[in-house]
């Protein structure tokens, strides 16, 4: 039986450490990592690039098991579920959106937002329909029935998206979303993981290099070296300050809102 806590968060860490074999050298990739997560929040997670990010998120999403420490998702401790646990968990309470759309290029939108429901074993909804609603909502009802190639980036990830959210999980873990799309495209994406928090109150978790996107979340966690860094260390402080120029520019006009 799994460990449960009843706190309300909907995603919680207690003190992760993560080693990894490198030759015959251990790499410490996290160090004591404790965090919480509301429902409905949207979280950026900032940091140099080997401090840990995209091992965080691999932790949080069962994709990877922590040396020590626990992880709760909805208040239930995932940390030791074996694969067939984890696979459950994955597709009902975690929704993945990567760098790399990964969408099915013989699918059409509606097809590849619709796969994720199929394979489920507690289906909640109907495929077809639920592909469409979502596509809809993420301002891609005009093209449900075109394939991954006849799409832009921007609307390919939206795709994505929409198929993470297929099951309509608790959580939404996006691993630089943004990363492969330039400045117009991203602030689509973004104004569309809004809409997904809005719409249907889904916690997204956000790791990216990008100031810009950082700026647009409602909290920031800062990671160097594989810890949680405060916001006097001085190796967050330029970070800090690049994410706030960028939230005053949009509040006052000098850069375009994507939150409606």
């Amino acid at each position: 039986m799994q460990k449960a806590k009843n706190n309300g968060f909907v995603l919680e860490t207690e003190d992760l450490y993560k080693e990894l074999g490198v030759g015959e050298v251990a790499v410490q990739a996290l160090r004591g990592v404790s965090m919480q997560v509301q429902r409905g929040e949207v979280l950026g997670i900032i940091g140099p690039s080997g401090s840990g990010k995209s091992t965080l998120l691999g932790l949080i999403g069962g994709l990877d098991s922590p040396t020590t420490g626990r992880v709760y998702i909805d208040g239930i401790d995932i940390t030791d579920m074996n694969e067939r646990q984890l696979t459950r968990v994955r597709n009902e309470k975690i929704g993945f959106v990567f760098q790399t759309f990964n969408l099915i290029p013989t699918l059409t939108a509606q097809e590849n937002v619709a796969l994720p429901i199929q394979f489920s074993r507690n289906r909640k909804n109907n495929p077809k329909k639920r592909a469409a609603e979502l596509l809809d909502m993420l301002g891609l009802g005009d093209r449900m029935k075109h394939r991954p190639t006849q799409l832009s980036g921007g609307q390919q990830q939206r795709v994505a998206i929409a198929r993470a959210l297929a099951n309509d999980p608790s959580l939404l873990l996006a691993d630089e979303a943004t990363g492969n799309l330039d400045t117009a495209s991203s602030d689509v994406v973004m104004k569309a993981l809004w809409d997904v928090k809005k719409n249907l109150g889904t916690t997204v978790i956000i790791v990216t290099h990008d100031m810009d996107v950082a700026s647009q979340t409602d909290r920031i966690i800062t990671l160097i070296d594989g810890r949680v860094a405060g916001e006097d260390d001085p190796r967050t402080t330029a970070q800090l300050r690049a994410v706030e120029t960028l939230k005053n520019k949009r509040s006052t006009g000098e850069m375009p809102r994507v939150r409606s």
